[in-house]
């Protein structure tokens, strides 16, 4: 039996949430075996890095695409059911639901393009155009490709901390980046004694150096120069520094006073970025090597 596309898998996905109850990963993936009546054997076939299942790669690009769509929500880690337009979508029964079809909904066509220019390419062209990358260049836009969905779902599990938890969690985080090197050197401040400043970080072994830092959780809303400006009261007199974090964006105006005022601003993707680097939250799956040769020892040698 071929195993099915990821897009294949979108339909007895959805019907497989139509009874509007929550469902596990697990059972989803159980439902899409009987579904397309694959075998054990199958559902074993690994991918050439050997990491992963064919079956279990493709099943959860499936669930990424339906939930970029809107079609389906995760309310809990691994747990899924139908949004009111995944409803719908059941309800109507189309005959085919792949990413033509789920480019209909307005959510999902920033993230569908933005994923791969070669799918925005075949979209508009109705062809496959890869006859000018090399090796690398495919090598490349897949990392990319695997790093935008990595960031997408780290954002999502920031997204279900509380507000104390992600103050928690970026100390946490500047731990890991060699801040606060003593045990409980950075500590969040008692909520009553805020004051607009979230933790205290040690920047140096004995605690002479502090970092003052604001965490802001939001979702839409970009932090702006006031923000700014009320934390810099904060800390201003303090003998430290300044760092503002979100998981939104900064506004042109806050970039610009901070950067006066000397105080580090971290966005979301920049969060995001230092989570992927200092392997915070996230794990090595694949490892790879890409090898050139190396001209300088054949040139020792002679040449007949």
């Amino acid at each position: 039996m071929r195993i099915p596309k990821y897009y294949e898998m979108y339909k007895p996905i959805l019907f497989s949430l139509k009874d509007g109850e929550i469902h596990s990963s697990k059972e989803l993936k159980s439902k899409i075996k009987d579904y397309f009546k694959l075998t054990d054997e199958d559902m074993a076939v690994l991918l050439p890095s050997k990491q992963q299942t064919v079956f279990e790669n493709r099943a959860g690009w499936a669930r990424t695409f339906l939930k970029k769509a809107g079609l389906i929500e995760s309310p809990a880690r691994a747990m899924f059911k139908l949004t009111k337009d995944g409803i719908d979508t059941v309800n109507k029964n189309p005959d085919i639901i792949d990413d033509k079809y789920l480019l209909q909904y307005e959510q999902f066509a920033p993230f569908y393009y933005n994923l791969s220019s070669n799918k925005k390419q075949q979209n508009e062209n109705n062809s496959t155009d890869t006859i000018d990358k090399t090796p690398e260049d495919t090598i490349n836009e897949a990392y990319e490709e695997i790093y935008k969905r990595l960031s997408s779902d780290l954002m999502e599990e920031i997204s279900k901390l509380s507000s104390i938890a992600f103050e928690r969690f970026v100390l946490d985080l500047m731990n890991k980046m060699g801040y606060g090197t003593f045990e409980n050197s950075s500590h969040t401040t008692p909520k009553s004694k805020d004051s607009g400043i979230d933790g205290i970080i040690m920047e140096d072994k004995l605690g002479f150096n502090l970092i003052y830092m604001q965490a802001k959780k939001y979702t839409n809303n970009s932090v702006g120069r006031p923000e700014i400006q009320s934390f810099l009261g904060a800390i201003t007199g303090k003998g430290g520094k300044g760092i503002f974090v979100t998981t939104s964006k900064f506004t042109k105006e806050a970039v610009e006073f901070a950067d006066k005022q000397h105080i580090i601003l971290i966005d979301g993707q920049k969060l995001i970025d230092y989570m992927i680097e200092y392997n915070f939250g996230v794990s090595t799956k694949i490892k790879y090597e890409l090898k050139s040769i190396d001209t300088d020892l054949f040139n020792g040698y002679d040449y007949e």
